[in-house]
């Protein structure tokens, strides 16, 4: 779908390396999330015709008022609006019980004009709330942020085709796939194992046929892990923690950190980084995520493309 795009990446590798590797191709998340919205729009559009007035609805349920999520929820949001996708964004007090925050989820679980549902994490609340009791409740036809043990448990074994994949491994992957770099048969090492990013980008890649090493707080020879990696995906949430020496000659390097480090030379006295240190591995990597502009952008267009399917899906039992 995308192969002109990954042709033009592959022509740029080759233009950088020359005799010797000088460095890396850089692979936008801001460009391929562009593409992949200009898609999605185009979807909506036929749902639209074919099934007058329809629209894929998406609902965001937030406890709390977080700057951080607020900004989150934003940004979703106009996303959504440029797609064609109805958003509606649900605020809940921080001093809502968990019984008034399930029965929110119970509530837009039986919408029929909603076809994605999230629950923005972390909750900012003041009682006590099972945040994975809440997590669970949402429907698994509309749990487009993949996080419910339902299609938690599909990904584990392969159900690819009938599962919603958490968003920001999803958009790792279609990073991937732009690069050209054909992941089956490849050494993949994955940093990280948490339930939003580093468990279900081992399954992706697994299950994309990858030989795959998951590393994590434990690992004692992580440079070592790295070493091997022709794919290297990092969701560590340190600071440029991976340095440049590490990596393989050419590995595709995949960045979902981010993080704030000092800097003088900035008005808000920080700077954005990855987990990755790019200026070092910018002169390894075959093909490498820049932070900002990289994974983040695509978390958001694969939240999109879930809600578009699910929507699909819906369409697709009412013929």
């Amino acid at each position: 779908m995308f192969s002109s795009f990954a042709h033009l990446l592959r022509l740029g590798a080759s233009g950088c390396q020359g005799s010797s590797r000088s460095i890396a191709t850089i692979v936008s998340g801001i460009k391929t999330s562009k593409l992949v919205r200009t898609r999605l729009k185009e979807e909506v559009e036929t749902m639209s015709r074919e099934f007058t007035g329809f629209r894929p609805g998406l609902t965001v349920v937030q406890v709390g008022n977080r700057d951080d999520s607020n900004l989150y929820i934003s940004t979703k949001l106009q996303a959504a609006a440029q797609i064609g996708i109805v958003a509606k964004h649900v605020r809940l007090s921080p001093t809502a019980t968990q019984d008034e925050v399930l029965q929110c989820v119970m509530s837009v679980n039986d919408d029929t004009s909603v076809h994605g549902l999230i629950v923005q994490l972390p909750l900012d609340h003041v009682t006590h709330i099972d945040t994975q009791l809440v997590t669970n409740a949402v429907s698994p036809l509309k749990d487009v942020d993949g996080l419910t043990c339902i299609n938690a448990g599909k990904l584990s074994r392969g159900d690819l085709s009938d599962c919603f994949i958490p968003c920001t491994p999803n958009g790792c992957m279609e990073l991937i796939r732009q690069t050209g770099v054909s992941v089956a048969g490849k050494h993949a090492v994955v940093i990280g194992r948490s339930k939003i990013v580093g468990a279900p980008m081992h399954d992706l890649l697994l299950w994309s046929d990858a030989t795959v090493t998951s590393c994590h707080s434990k690992t004692t020879d992580l440079p070592e892990q790295v070493s091997r990696a022709d794919i290297l995906v990092v969701g560590a949430g340190r600071a440029e923690m991976v340095r440049g020496e590490w990596l393989k000659d050419g590995a595709v390097v995949i960045d979902c950190g981010i993080n704030y480090i000092p800097d003088g030379t900035k008005a808000s006295g920080q700077r954005v980084v990855g987990d990755v240190h790019f200026a070092s591995a910018n002169q390894r990597a075959g093909f490498i995520t820049p932070v900002p502009g990289g994974v983040g952008p695509m978390t958001v267009a694969m939240l999109m493309e879930n809600t578009v399917w699910s929507a699909q899906r819906f369409l697709q039992h009412l013929k």
